[in-house]
């Protein structure tokens, strides 16, 4: 049986598929490259906490892959049958969104196959496959998902996508004014104190990575994140976080550059001077969950709100740093 410990994609591993870093990993095995295909398509495969079938899927930098003992349960429908729906009408649909699964599909992907799309579900295909199942319809004879917000990959939570065109404009509308409730829990190292964030993000702050400039100019858009502490663990705090903006990676951003990234983060980790902040945590995962999510319904105006406990992977980590682990 081929044993392989769970790794990290490295820089020179990234955008590589599956399959070829697999086998570079197996390499004191020597598995042919039918027998990698194998592993990849009979589901013994996470990138994360999901199941990848895919064996041609590119992989990326910091993605945690882990081979499996045995088969993971097969179909998108299975996996579907899991997820929580928290509300569901005619015209949006809350999800309670797992780590390790894409809010919406890379551009990139748009063009695949719908075999291909099968083996690595978004959250999209699997709150649409849900949706279907709970209306005891079939996939193509509903409407598609709008989006009108993200989640990052690791990140968990709650998340809304509109089921009509008038939702999507509604809702959309509400996001671009703020008025949507959205508050996250962080897991941070160190201590911190309550504290409003402001900074201007940009795609390139200096040193080829997303971040703050100094100034406001026409790269830069603000961002506005308010922090409370929750909890004080013996080294580490949970943390509060409610967006006024939303802008790419905000919190993630705002906190790294605060020197407190968030425990598991593999991407701002990295101050201007090319230096790694350090944070040997062990988490499972980016310790990043969105906890709350409230807004005024689309259509009937009635105020909506929803909230959702850290998951199982956190709480246990939570856990362990009580005990100063």
């Amino acid at each position: 049986m081929l044993v392989l410990p769970p790794f990290t994609v490295i820089a020179p591993e990234a955008e590589h598929t599956l399959a070829k870093v697999l086998r570079s990993r197996l390499h004191v095995h020597q598995p042919s490259w039918s027998d990698v295909k194998a592993l990849i398509e009979n589901r013994r495969v996470k990138i994360g906490d999901t199941v990848c079938a895919d064996a041609a899927r590119r992989v990326r930098e910091g993605e945690i892959i882990e081979l499996l003992i045995r088969p993971a349960s097969a179909s998108r429908n299975a996996v579907a049958d899991t997820l929580v729906i928290r509300h569901l009408d005619d015209h949006v649909v809350v999800v309670e969104k797992p780590s390790g699964i894409s809010s919406v599909r890379h551009p990139a992907e748009l063009e695949w196959s719908e075999r291909r799309r099968e083996l690595d579900p978004t959250l999209y295909d699997l709150a649409h496959a849900a949706i279907a199942k709970r209306l005891n319809r079939s996939l193509k004879t509903l409407p598609p998902l709008r989006i009108v917000h993200r989640l990052d990959k690791e990140t968990s939570g709650l998340l809304v996508f509109a089921r009509t065109v008038l939702a999507e404009r509604v809702l959309g509308m509400q996001f671009r004014k703020h008025t949507v409730v959205r508050r996250y829990l962080a897991i941070v190292p160190g201590t911190l104190v309550a504290r409003t964030i402001r900074s201007y993000l940009t795609r390139d702050r200096g040193d080829g990575r997303r971040g703050s400039t100094r100034s406001a100019d026409s790269t830069g858009k603000e961002a506005i994140t308010h922090i409370e502490v929750q909890t004080r663990l013996p080294k580490h705090t949970i943390l509060t976080c409610r967006l006024e903006t939303g802008r790419t990676h905000q919190i993630r951003i705002h906190l790294s550059e605060a020197g407190h990234p968030v425990c598991g983060e593999k991407v701002y980790i990295k101050n201007m001077n090319g230096t790694t902040v350090l944070n040997p945590d062990g988490a499972p995962r980016l310790a990043l969950h969105a906890t709350e999510l409230g807004f005024v319904h689309p259509v009937s105006e009635v105020i909506m709100h929803w909230e959702m406990p850290l998951p199982a992977d956190l709480t246990r980590f939570v856990a362990k740093l009580q005990h100063g682990q």
